[in-house]
């Protein structure tokens, strides 16, 4: 029996799959608060601390093909947009209270990912206590190049990941300098929540975070990963 809709159901989010036609259909995306000590340092963090979550909507999601650059329009509300470069996880295989000794196995692949964030919001509504789900979730805001396969990139651990804005350097880190690594993430993430495959995890953003403003263009690189060329431009 056809299911009686009020209205078309929006197409579903997908991420490519780098080397082959598939497509990952996203579910929800997680991302990881001040998960580098220098970062959080910078953000005004003691610098290691207890991990902490918050959301994007699926639909924030901005693929960069590679090789080319997307466009991304300058968000409203904001007179400081700032760029964060991430590993993202992408969930295959979901579950709860999942050990960190066991994370791998729900591993599907990575990718590189920007959290772009109006930090103007961000600080405003820290000051007033309230949620901050503004200055992170608006339309756009989780750049996203292909997946590539986890068992394609065993080492992701020991990556390098770096962020360049018209061919500066801004953020230089390596993989290996989260405070919570990738499995104890997982670990964490799913005594919150049951994962569920298309789950896509932003794990956090080293030292180096800034302002980007229109005709700025972002390169974001991870060893092993499909690089994103990311361009602002006039909303």
């Amino acid at each position: 029996m056809s299911m009686n809709y009020t209205f078309a159901p929006s197409t579903a989010v997908s991420v490519p799959v780098a080397g082959t036609t598939a497509q990952f259909p996203v579910h929800r995306i997680y991302c990881v608060g001040r998960n580098y000590e220098e970062h959080a340092k910078e953000m005004g963090g003691p610098g290691r601390e207890a991990p902490f979550f918050f959301m994007k909507p699926a639909d924030a999601v901005l693929y960069a093909a590679p090789g080319t650059t997307v466009a991304m329009p300058y968000p409203s509300l904001t007179t400081n947009l700032h760029h964060e470069i991430e590993l993202v996880v992408a969930i295959g295989t979901g579950g709860r209270n999942i050990a960190a000794a066991n994370a791998q196995r729900h591993i599907y692949g990575y990718a590189v990912g920007l959290d772009m964030t109006r930090r103007d919001l961000q600080n405003e509504m820290k000051k007033q206590g309230r949620p901050w789900c503004i200055s992170k979730g608006f339309d756009h805001s989780a750049p996203i190049g292909a997946i590539t396969l986890a068992a394609k990139v065993p080492d992701i651990g020991q990556a390098t990941i770096g962020m360049s804005v018209n061919g500066a350097v801004r953020q230089n880190s390596t993989i290996a300098q989260l405070i919570w690594n990738v499995s104890e993430t997982i670990e964490q993430l799913s005594m919150a929540w049951e994962l569920h495959p298309g789950d896509l995890v932003f794990t956090g953003t080293p030292a180096g975070v800034g302002a980007v403003v229109a005709g700025d263009v972002m390169q974001g690189d991870i060893t092993g990963l499909a690089g994103i060329r990311v361009a602002v431009v006039a909303a």
